[in-house]
């Protein structure tokens, strides 16, 4: 009996492990802290890759619920020929992060991390933190301002450095709507990131 029981516990861990590892997005996308709770391993990710980076957890989270609402395989939808008929898509954007081909490519090239994929949330992350290190750099941007740096990421550095984001009202709502989530994102962050520094097995037994 012992024994059987302790399969079963291995056994239940490994599956609920399993299921955080899948690409389905998040049930509950508003709180950080659900987020990380259920998708066992992504804090740790993100974690790593602020560490690197220097950009926060909430600022490269809210990043991703922008853009791809945490779906791995997310694509820009395709636009409609006589409005009808399923056409070419916008943009080459991809994955948790929604980076085109050719920055995708900048950026292993620049990281040495050849392998990396867009579906994967560790090297989404490491991207999203690379790239707001690059604004910090050539457009003087600050880690932490979650507004303007969403601005660069979607305009480019070039495009940010010559102001394209002021004639894009449309743009300028939606980095506001970004750098407010970072905010919420954070406060909820500061209530539960000790209980998830001490790792799954910390947090089962707590």
């Amino acid at each position: 009996m012992p024994d059987m029981f302790m399969r079963s516990s291995v056994s239940l861990i490994f599956l609920t492990l399993l299921a955080g590892c899948t690409t389905t997005p998040p049930e509950e996308l508003e709180n950080v802290c659900d987020i990380f709770q259920e998708k066992k391993g992504w804090y740790k990710k993100a974690r790593r890759a602020s560490r690197r980076w220097g950009t926060s957890i909430p600022v490269m989270m809210s990043f991703v619920h922008q853009e791809s609402k945490f779906r791995a395989k997310a694509k820009p939808p395709r636009k409609k020929i006589l409005w009808v008929i399923p056409g070419p898509r916008p943009a080459s954007a991809y994955g948790y992060a929604q980076a085109t081909d050719e920055t995708w490519r900048v950026y292993k090239k620049s990281t040495g991390k050849w392998a990396a994929d867009r579906n994967d949330f560790d090297d989404a992350m490491d991207f999203i933190g690379w790239y707001n290190d690059q604004s910090q750099r050539k457009n003087k941007i600050k880690k932490s301002d979650a507004y303007h740096l969403y601005l660069a990421y979607h305009e480019g550095q070039g495009g940010y450095a010559k102001r394209t984001y002021k004639k894009k009202k449309w743009l300028t709502d939606v980095a506001k709507k970004v750098s407010q989530r970072s905010n919420m994102y954070g406060k909820q962050l500061n209530g539960c990131e000790k209980k998830l520094n001490r790792g799954f097995f910390g947090r089962l037994f707590s």
